[in-house]
C-alpha cells in the first residue's frame, strides 16, 4: 500500500486518446519555444509534474438563493464578517501604507482578500503546476488550464521560484490571493520591498497584489462603488444595466433617489449606471466605475454586490 501522503498522486488511466506522459511531452515541446526557461530548468520541472487525483475545476455549481436579501447571508455570513474586521483593525498600520502606495481604500483590499480566500484560510499546498496540469488534462476548461501551466512557468522563469514553492489550492488558485498563474504574472506585487512577490505568506505583498489587481483594472483612489437607491415604477428598462451610463442629476430627473428618499448628489463629474439584479422588484443600486472594476473579477453582479456588501459592513459601523 502507497503511504497516505502519495494517494492525491496516483496514476489513473484515463479515457483519453493520449496518455498523461504524452499529454505532458507535447505541453513541454509548446513550452520550449515560449517560455524562456532553458532545457534543464523545463526538464527539471516536467519531472515533477505528477497527474493530480484531487485536481477540481470546483464541481456542479452550488445552489445559490436568488434574492439578496438571502444571497448576502450566504455569501457573507456573520462569521466572515467578524474576521473581516478583526483583519482590517490587525493590519491597519499596512492596510493605510498600501492605501498611500496604491490607492485602494483598505476595506475593499480586505473584502477581496475575505471573499477569495477566507482570508487565506482556503489556500493549499498542491503544486501548481501539477494541479493546472492536471486539469488541463482532464477539466472542464482544458484550454484555460493549459494557459496556466505556461503561464506557471513563466513565473517560475522570471521569479526564481521553487516548483515546490509554487503552490496552488485544487482548483488551481494561488495563495491567498485565489489568483490565476497568469493573474500572479499580471499583478503580483513587493508590498514591503524585499524583492519576492510572496502571496501566500506576506499579507503585505498580498495587500499589494490585490491593490495591483485593481489600479491595472481602473480603480479610481477617490471613488467609493455606488450606493442602493428607490427608482419609480415604471422605469424604462432600456436604462437598466452597465451599458447605460447617466449624470445624478438626469436620474434624479427621473425619479431615481437615495434610498431614504431623499435627492441624489449634487455632482456633475460622474455618469453613472443602475442596475437592478433581481428585477424591478429588487433591490436597486446606482453604480459607479469602481463597481465596474470589481465586476471584471465576477461572473455575476450578485458576486460584486458581495464585495460592496463585505466592504461596507467593514466601514460600519467604524472600528476604533
Amino acid at each position: 500500500m502507497l503511504p497516505l501522503f502519495l494517494a492525491p498522486f496516483l496514476v489513473v488511466a484515463p479515457a483519453h486518446s493520449e496518455t498523461y506522459p504524452e499529454f505532458l511531452a507535447g505541453l513541454k515541446q509548446e513550452a520550449k519555444s515560449i517560455v524562456g526557461m532553458n532545457d534543464e530548468a523545463l526538464n527539471s520541472a516536467f519531472s515533477q509534474i505528477k497527474l493530480f487525483k484531487k485536481a477540481s475545476a470546483g464541481g456542479a455549481p452550488q445552489a445559490q438563493p436568488e434574492k439578496l436579501d438571502d444571497y448576502f447571508p450566504f455569501k457573507v455570513p456573520e462569521s466572515l464578517v467578524e474576521q473581516a474586521r478583526e483583519q482590517f483593525k490587525l493590519h491597519h498600520e499596512t492596510l493605510l501604507q498600501i492605501e498611500k502606495q496604491f490607492g485602494v481604500q483598505p476595506r475593499f483590499v480586505v473584502a477581496l482578500w475575505g471573499l477569495r480566500s477566507e482570508f487565506g484560510n482556503r489556500s493549499a499546498g498542491y503544486p501548481a503546476l501539477t494541479v493546472n496540469a492536471s486539469l488541463a488534462y482532464d477539466g472542464d476548461d482544458k484550454a484555460f488550464h493549459r494557459e496556466q501551466v505556461l503561464a506557471g512557468l513563466k513565473v517560475l522563469a522570471r521569479d526564481g521560484l521553487a516548483f515546490d514553492a509554487f503552490t496552488a489550492n485544487p482548483e488551481g488558485h494561488l495563495g491567498q490571493t485565489a489568483f490565476s498563474a497568469a493573474d500572479y504574472l499580471a499583478y503580483a506585487a513587493d508590498g514591503d520591498g524585499d524583492g519576492k512577490k510572496d502571496i501566500w505568506q506576506n499579507t503585505t505583498d498580498v495587500f499589494a497584489s490585490i491593490a495591483t489587481l485593481l489600479v491595472k483594472n481602473g480603480w479610481q483612489a477617490e471613488a467609493t462603488w455606488g450606493r442602493q437607491v428607490r427608482v419609480p415604477d415604471g422605469l424604462n428598462a432600456e436604462l437598466v444595466g452597465l451599458s447605460h451610463s447617466e449624470s445624478f442629476a438626469q436620474w434624479q430627473k427621473l425619479g431615481v433617489r437615495r434610498y431614504d428618499g431623499t435627492d441624489l448628489p449634487d455632482r456633475a463629474d460622474m455618469q453613472v449606471s443602475l442596475i437592478m439584479p433581481e428585477g424591478p422588484k429588487g433591490r436597486q443600486y446606482l453604480v459607479y466605475d469602481n463597481y465596474r472594476v470589481l465586476s471584471k473579477l465576477f461572473a455575476s453582479d450578485f458576486e460584486t454586490l458581495a464585495v460592496t456588501y463585505l466592504s461596507e459592513r467593514i466601514k460600519y459601523p467604524p472600528i476604533e
